[in-house]
């Protein structure tokens, strides 16, 4: 007998949240102030940004063990700043909501080519993290650190540099690319070039990439349910963060499932 497919450990209400978005997306109508302006420095051929039009391979089959341990890697968004305490941050949840053993490492301020508040750029970390720690995934989040800085830099050769330190850290490991979520509305030109930027490199390499601007995590509608613009700063607050640990779990198994159905579609026959 064939063994079953594995799903996803993904919470129920997650799924539902899948079917509720697609039907809110058809209600919400024209106007979208969430959508990804066409950044100037695309328009202008912005400094320190490669073409685009390269070719990209297919990512390779996202798998991830009902025990696996997610190294979570980002910004403030990462840190869980404007949650009621950091712990209650989206990459904490995430381990909740799935089941799996997350390693958080998040450090406010810091981007590509900006250092943080508590700590250097992403490249910087990267080079200090624990090789010994072996993760099954590693989520690499954000930055809209960088989104003043992205069109005058070489953005391109920071994520690069960054990526390939990454990988030979943890070759084992698959790589997720979560990109900026969108901290203002209308979504921020700076913010829209990374977000096309990181998919596009993400694409170059084979690697999974979730955009949580184009798949409308945060809109007019729900943007004060999920930000705290008092004091948080522009940061998602408690129930906000709760909130994108479930989006982000479900755009996880979106992704496993997707495999799986390949996987298991049987191969076409001659005659």
């Amino acid at each position: 007998m064939p063994e079953a497919p594995r799903r996803p450990r993904v919470r129920v209400g997650v799924l539902w949240a899948l079917a509720a978005g697609v039907l809110a997306a058809a209600v919400i109508g024209a106007w979208q102030p969430w959508q990804r302006p066409t950044p100037a420095a695309e328009v202008a051929g912005g400094a320190g940004l490669a073409n685009a039009g390269t070719d990209a391979s297919a990512p390779a089959a996202l798998t991830i063990p009902p025990d696996a341990t997610v190294l979570v890697f980002g910004d403030s968004w990462t840190y869980g700043s404007a949650a009621s305490d950091p712990t209650l941050g989206y990459a904490y949840e995430l381990g909740r909501v799935t089941g799996w053993t997350t390693v958080v490492d998040g450090v406010r301020g810091s981007g590509y080519l900006r250092p943080g508040i508590d700590g250097p750029s992403f490249g910087e970390r990267i080079a200090a993290l624990d090789s010994a720690l072996d993760p099954d995934v590693i989520i690499v989040q954000g930055s809209i650190n960088d989104r003043l800085l992205v069109a005058k830099n070489d953005y391109a050769g920071a994520v690069n540099a960054a990526w390939d330190a990454l990988s030979a850290t943890y070759p084992d490991a698959s790589i997720v690319v979560l990109g900026p979520a969108p901290h203002v509305l209308p979504v921020e030109s700076g913010t829209a070039l990374i977000d096309s930027e990181l998919s596009r490199l993400a694409a170059e390499r084979g690697w999974w990439y979730i955009s949580p601007i184009d798949d409308m995590w945060i809109v007019a509608s729900n943007y004060f349910d999920v930000i705290d613009t008092g004091v948080g700063r522009n940061h998602p607050s408690t129930a906000g963060h709760a909130y994108l640990a479930e989006r982000l779990a479900q755009a996880l198994a979106e992704r496993m499932a997707v495999v799986e159905a390949v996987a298991e579609t049987p191969a076409p026959t001659d005659g």
